[in-house]
């Protein structure tokens, strides 16, 4: 299976990505603010259940390319490379906007709120390129089964995920107060994130051919 140095490189990387502005943080902390921290958790579980059905369609879909058509890991590498670059530029670009600047939204029923949740994460194509951009950089057959390995890596990214928006749901209100208050810091943040997401589209274009 995936060794330890490798699943702990993709866990942090997986910090700093969740760190990135997207879709899922801007609404939970929106939704965090405008009716409170149990409405954010909520939301929250319906984010994580979108992540679950993205990751085991990456791992089918992996496994599928990685068994019937070498080439497409090829032409899948230089894709994802040239989308992690993309990300990149998002972060750095003049105007790239903070997640801490919430929208104003009317209060929905816990139902209501995973449902979004769960939408806003499900029909993010963001997510899906992720996860078949980012996972073959840390995917080798020759260790087992690439579904398991998906599912491992979709565990783990998940699990960051939860624990990391899980904090910023309960703290959205002092967190966007003090990013408010630390501009310099907010940009800081965006160039280490790019240059974290510039590493890895040059490490996925060095992987040799497997």
């Amino acid at each position: 299976m995936i060794p330890l140095n490798d699943l702990l490189l993709f866990a942090g990387a997986c910090l700093l990505l969740v760190l990135t502005p997207g879709p899922n943080m801007i609404y939970l902390i929106s939704r965090s603010l405008c009716q409170g921290r149990m409405a954010g958790v909520i939301s929250l579980f319906g984010v994580v259940v979108g992540f679950l059905v993205h990751m085991l369609a990456a791992a089918v879909g992996l496994s599928a390319v990685f068994k019937t058509v070498p080439l497409a890991y090829e032409i899948l590498k230089w894709a994802g490379a040239a989308y992690l670059m993309w990300l990149a530029w998002q972060a750095v670009k003049p105007g790239a906007r903070s997640p801490f600047e919430p929208r104003a939204l009317p209060a929905d029923t816990p139902r209501k709120l995973f449902t979004m949740g769960f939408l806003t994460n499900l029909l993010n194509p963001k997510v899906a390129i992720f996860y078949v951009s980012f996972f073959p950089q840390f995917i080798d057959p020759e260790r087992g089964s690439v579904f398991m390995q998906s599912v491992t890596l979709g565990l783990t990214q998940t699990a960051v995920s939860f624990m990391v928006n899980l904090l910023i749901a309960i703290s959205a209100a002092g967190i966007a107060a003090w990013f408010a208050r630390n501009r310099t810091w907010m940009a800081a943040q965006r160039y280490l994130m790019g240059g974290v997401l510039a590493a890895l589209a040059v490490r996925m274009m060095m992987e040799p051919r497997r």
